[in-house]
């Protein structure tokens, strides 16, 4: 694959262009065994990339991941992180010009940059921006590179290249016959279904460069562009269906043509009512599927809690009080009506409308039920949230498999026996009891196929059937597990019970 290489803050060369050329597409590269096996019982593969062919380096990333090998007990959990944590910037760093200040990051085996996907495959190297330029600087054109999308197109959340990269935009099938209001341009526009998470994503990577090196010059006008276009978005989306006078009120619909792969969606393109809560709704989920109900109760969770470190960085920054009293309103609001409308008996709802209607399951996708402390939302001792968990990973969950080997919450994105890695991720982030956490840790160490890396979904019957080979974001989440292990419990993952955190 001939991918983009950031050095010394600069655009490739043609002669590093063309080095890059004789490098492996990492699709095809990922779908077998590469370097020498690992020494634990696993015999796990060496799976990154020659140096060469790597799309960013990081010397502080590097000092990480001799830090963690030179400490984690289990050498297959090892080599694991040693493929896992530095995936998102060996493999998708597909465009990056420091003096531009834009990049443009790929999500692993889709040529498109998802909001969603990008907040998170950088959320594990949070703590090494205060103390590595340019990683640091990497991120800020990341973000730079979001707002501009996100300023023009607010209710869409995957992108193709930049102009400036002079990369093709990709041609994407399932949005071909779709028809979208308001229009887009597909030229900058991969994909555009409206998922509220995915703009939170954009908040949750500035609210994480900010708090780390405290360089207020990331909110210039195009970021403060994009963050009006956010509440604009969030007041739209937070209205009843129907107004007083019963004009119907859409200000985004989504709909697939007649022969489109996407398919048609009910109600003209805005699928079921929903009535006012305080909370935003949404037209589709994190996994990218069709929500059954507009208000999907863990991405205003993620929302709420991302509008207060919006808040946070704002006032600390001195920008913009206005904006961040806005964010100040719409967070409370937003979490009281989470608190008031989705909580049931001690359960929480994955969807409502509004109107009495709830949806009881968890999606594997980050934000979900499961991930709630992760979000940040509560602490996983809360009643509720360990009443919700006990269903959600049970049969109570209709969305929730069990085979002799794998285990964990799936999706309809591909099907309910299909359960995903990235849901005993989340069942980590949200218990101290060691026996669970090692039981989800070696469900997932025990299921790569083989291959040392994390995959999407696993088929319950088959454990060597997979999808996405190379899907970066469920590498960063898993590696940002096992820092959280390193600080939290040591013991279960460490030779010793030192807590370790990087860049420190």
């Amino acid at each position: 694959m001939k991918l983009g290489l950031g050095v010394a803050g600069i655009t490739i060369s043609l002669m590093a262009a063309t080095a890059q050329a004789d490098c492996p597409d990492y699709t095809t590269y990922a779908q077998s065994p590469q370097g020498n096996p690992s020494y634990g019982p696993l015999g796990l593969p060496y799976m990154r990339p020659d140096p060469a062919c790597r799309t960013f380096n990081s010397t502080s990333v590097e000092k990480v991941i001799l830090d963690m090998k030179s400490r984690l007990k289990d050498p297959d959990i090892a080599r694991l992180f040693e493929n896992t944590f530095p995936n998102t910037l060996d493999t998708t760093v597909k465009y990056y010009n420091e003096r531009e200040n834009l990049a443009f990051i790929i999500t692993g085996d889709i040529t498109a940059q998802w909001l969603r996907d990008t907040g998170n495959q950088f959320s594990h190297y949070h703590t090494l921006l205060s103390v590595d330029v340019d990683l640091a600087n990497l991120v800020k054109a990341v973000i730079n590179n979001e707002a501009r999308y996100v300023s023009q197109y607010p209710y869409c959340g995957a992108f193709q290249p930049p102009p400036e990269s002079g990369l093709g935009p990709s041609v994407n099938d399932w949005a071909l016959g779709v028809l979208v209001n308001p229009p887009v341009d597909n030229q900058t526009v991969f994909e555009c279904k409206y998922e509220i998470d995915s703009l939170c994503g954009f908040i949750k990577l500035s609210s994480s460069y900010y708090e780390a090196t405290k360089d207020a010059s990331m909110m210039n006008a195009e970021w403060l562009a994009a963050i009006d276009q956010i509440f604009r978005v969030i007041d739209e989306q937070s209205q009843a269906s129907f107004g007083a006078d019963w004009n119907f009120i859409s200000y985004y619909n989504w709909t697939g043509l007649a022969g489109s792969l996407a398919g048609a969606v009910n109600n003209g393109g805005n699928g079921e009512p929903k009535g006012y809560t305080g909370m935003v709704g949404t037209h589709h989920r994190p996994s990218d599927d069709l929500s059954t109900f507009a208000f999907l109760t863990p991405a205003n969770a993620m929302l709420s809690v991302q509008l207060t470190n919006l808040a946070t960085i704002l006032d600390h920054a001195g920008v913009a009080p206005n904006v961040s009293s806005q964010a100040k309103h719409w967070s409370k609001t937003i979490e009281q009506a989470v608190w008031e409308h989705t909580v049931v008996d001690g359960i929480f709802a994955y969807e409502t409308n509004g109107l009495g209607s709830r949806y009881v399951m968890d999606d594997a996708n980050v934000p979900s039920l499961l991930s709630l402390p992760y979000l940040g939302f509560l602490d996983m001792d809360h009643p509720d949230y360990v009443k919700t968990k006990k269903m959600l990973m049970s049969r109570g969950n209709p969305y929730y498999a069990k085979g002799r080997s794998f285990s964990g919450i799936g999706g309809p994105h591909i099907d309910v026996w299909n359960p995903w890695p990235m849901s005993q991720v989340s069942n980590i982030f949200g218990t101290n009891d060691d026996e669970e956490i090692l039981s989800s840790l070696y469900t997932i160490v025990n299921n790569t196929g083989g291959l040392g890396l994390i995959h999407e979904s696993i088929n319950i019957y088959n454990i060597s059937d997979y999808t996405r080979p190379w899907f970066a974001w469920a590498n960063s989440y898993f590696s940002e597990m096992l820092l959280d292990l390193a600080q939290r419990k040591p013991h279960l993952i460490f030779k010793d019970n030192k807590p370790y955190t990087p860049g420190q």
